[in-house]
């Protein structure tokens, strides 16, 4: 007898390689004669960037650029600013090679240890971590249909994406800010942050139009001798980005990352220092999927002949879904003496985020932990950055059941106050935007051969056409008819079901048919 199998191709991403890697970050400093000798260190910090990244083969090379702060204090109390930037090439070996490899690479500062070796020479030890994941994408096949042997089949719909394009742009903005009447002229700047809120993006005419604001926050020495202001602006961008063969078929999202924000005081026409020009360069990484489903066969029988089979897991790649939630974190930061004489201005740096599902699987529970950091002056008028760390946790509710599915989260600080109570407790509060990554579970064990034994029958128990059987509630029908070699029309039909599963137990009619 004639038997036929129709196959799919189901393309699935696979993690190719998952590691993570270490760049030990060093700084042997001589301060040039302009600066002034060491009389405090106050602050250091290190922030990594990956400015390039390319896989050849089976090799992942990247290009890390570390960013090193380090502020201090003469003797006559003016606070100073050191940058120096580190840039370290490295590699990887993926162990094989992939056709067209997605690349995710995460920097996250580790240690630093700083020390003043004389009154002219910095000595900094530290350390960045480097998060490597590079995915590829491998070809699995399915069996969709089956024709011939009285071979039944129990399908189940697998989604995945079937056709992937990627685009990325630097942007870059400059502008000047307008320092605000109430404060002093600009000396110098001490200390700058850069944080991008949400990008939105939006499709026109077959090219991707990306939008969004940055939030720069700055210290700056002012005309007084010792003193600092603080002060904060936003810039917008808008850039057109092209992709080829994007339509409103795919889905698309973008992600935005700051490489470069660089900040210097410019003299307005009176002849005063009361601008500052702000440099920025912004990437955009876009991403489009388009998605299809096939119908894959998780079981098969023959009514009439045996029949073996053999299956795999299908783990199909999905677009992720992406969820925004804004709440908020307070914390006591000083109490008591430790309580600052004057706090210039505040921020917040999340840290170690984890997620995990809800009780009832329908959200999202975020922890880790908020470093909040003061720039203040302490009782004798020296300046201090003081940092305070407070573990969080914050469960955040989707709606939709999220059981298998992948998730990962983002904390973006946007806002934070502080205030002094009549008690002499400074206390911060912070306004967060969690941004959830969702990515729904499509892994199905779908069958790849279906083999049929045409040589023997299968044999029966009995000469009759209709044998009954008392089925339990909420057993499956598909079940009872491969049990009993028939088809699963023939049992509902027979016993007018409605449902995979029987709604209540009781006696059926099972149509014989081999």
């Amino acid at each position: 007898m004639d038997f036929r199998l129709n196959r799919e191709t189901v393309p699935a991403a696979e993690v190719i390689f998952s590691g993570t890697q270490e760049q030990p970050v060093e700084l042997d400093y001589i301060l040039p004669d302009y600066c002034p000798d060491i009389f405090r260190l106050v602050r250091c910090e290190v922030e990594p960037v990956v400015t390039e990244s390319a896989v050849l083969g089976d090799k992942l090379t990247y290009e890390l650029r570390c960013t090193v702060r380090i502020l201090y204090s003469g003797e006559d109390g003016a606070l100073q600013s050191i940058e120096q930037v580190c840039s370290f090439t490295r590699s990887a070996e993926l162990g094989r090679s992939a056709a067209d490899p997605e690349v995710e690479i995460l920097p996250k500062p580790g240690h630093i240890s700083f020390r003043a070796v004389n009154k002219r020479r910095l000595d900094l030890r530290g350390a960045v971590s480097v998060k490597l994941t590079v995915t590829g994408t491998r070809d699995q096949e399915v069996i969709s249909d089956a024709f011939g042997m009285n071979v039944q089949l129990r399908k189940s719909p697998v989604r995945f994406a079937a056709k992937k394009l990627t685009a990325s742009k630097v942007t870059e903005l400059t502008e000047e800010a307008q320092i605000p009447e109430t404060s002093a002229d600009v000396g110098s700047i001490v200390w700058s942050r850069c944080t991008l809120g949400p990008c939105e993006l939006k499709l026109i005419s077959g090219k991707l139009l990306a939008k969004g604001d940055a939030e720069v926050r700055l210290l700056y020495s002012g005309a007084e001798l010792g003193s600092v202001e603080p002060m904060s602006f936003s810039l917008s961008y808008s850039q057109i980005i092209d992709m080829e063969g994007v339509d409103e078929s795919y889905d698309c999202q973008v992600s935005a990352e700051v490489l470069t924000c660089e900040l210097s005081p410019v003299t307005d026409k009176a002849g005063s220092s009361r601008l500052i020009r702000c440099s920025l360069e912004v990437r955009l990484s876009c991403r489009a999927v388009k998605t299809s489903s096939v119908m894959a066969a998780t079981d098969a029988y023959s009514t009439v002949f045996p029949c073996e089979v053999t299956s795999s897991e299908i783990r199909a790649e999905q677009i992720p879904v992406l969820y925004s939630e804004t709440f908020r974190h307070s914390a006591v930061i000083a109490e008591g003496e430790a309580v600052p004489a004057s706090v210039y201005a505040m921020w917040v740096t999340p840290r170690n985020i984890n997620t995990r599902l809800s009780e009832d699987e329908k959200g999202v529970v975020i922890t880790g932990m908020l470093t909040y950091t003061a720039a203040a002056k302490d009782g004798s008028g020296m300046l201090i950055m003081p940092d305070k760390d407070q573990a969080f946790e914050v469960e955040i509710p989707v709606g939709d059941e999220l059981s298998g599915a992948g998730i990962s989260a983002e904390i973006v600080p946007s806002q934070v106050t502080y205030s002094i109570s009549q008690e002499g407790d400074l206390t911060a509060k912070a306004e967060l935007s969690a941004k959830i990554s969702v990515t729904p579970s499509a892994s199905v064990t779908a069958l790849t051969e279906i083999m049929i034994d045409d040589s023997t029958k299968k044999e029966r128990d009995g000469d009759y056409a209709i044998k009954l059987y008392y089925g339990a509630e909420g057993e499956d029908v598909w079940e009872i008819a491969k049990c009993c070699s028939t088809s699963v029309s023939a049992v509902m039909e027979e016993n007018e079901l409605t449902g995979e599963r029987l709604e209540q137990g009781g006696m059926l009619l099972i149509p014989m048919m081999i």
